[in-house]
């Protein structure tokens, strides 16, 4: 049984549709981030970085989206959630997952996590931080748009491991003053998605949780 740790909103859901996508038994346990459960003892034995995703598995704990993706894609192959068996095909995904974990992602934190890369006191730096992500984002993702979202799923006409990656961060989107008209083909993938019954049971359990 694996144990996902995840908190609602963040990109924990990710792992959390690729789970359900996979087949794969699994527990969900939420960290409470508005009481600050992920600086406590009992969870920074889980995850020292004191973010989420965490993933237990039985030979130990892993974090970091794009690893838990290609870890459950090669843990449940049979689901067929990766080009687990060509070399070149399997580094395009990671690629991809990747960009997003480097750049999207970090792009997007400097509209609320700015102190991760400056003091909290250095307000100027801070706010220039947060005007420019709407700039930031948006120039990732029309690259995303126009290059790297090859069909109605990132690698083409196969779904992946990179599409509830690549759904949850554009989920974040029109927080971050990004304008859905310039990235249309983000848009679309996006509601292709939300209607999948996967998504919409990974969300539902994590609002469940949250209400409890």
């Amino acid at each position: 049984m694996l144990t996902l740790y995840y908190s609602p909103g963040s990109c924990a859901l990710a792992t959390h549709i690729a789970l359900i996508d996979a087949g794969a038994p699994y527990t969900a346990v939420r960290v409470n981030f508005a009481e600050g459960e992920q600086r406590t003892p009992a969870y920074l034995a889980v995850n020292p970085k004191g973010r989420v995703p965490a993933l237990k598995t039985e030979h130990g704990i892993l974090t970091e989206t794009p690893t838990l993706l290609a870890y459950i894609a090669q843990r449940f192959p049979a689901a067929q959630l990766a080009p687990i068996g060509d070399p070149f095909a399997f580094a395009q995904v990671q690629e991809f997952n990747n960009y997003l974990g480097s750049t999207a992602h970090v792009a997007h934190a400097h509209l609320r996590r700015g102190t991760r890369w400056v003091d909290a006191d250095n307000t100027a730096a801070l706010e220039a931080m947060t005007k420019y992500v709407p700039t930031s984002v948006t120039q990732i993702f029309e690259l995303i748009d126009s290059k790297m979202l090859k069909g109605p799923w990132v690698l083409g006409d196969t779904y992946s491991i990179c599409d509830p990656y690549l759904y949850t961060l554009s989920t974040w989107l029109e927080g971050d003053g990004v304008d859905l008209a310039r990235i249309p083909r983000v848009r679309a993938h996006r509601e292709r998605m939300a209607a999948r019954t996967n998504v919409q049971q990974a969300q539902a359990e994590q609002s469940a949780t949250a209400a409890a």
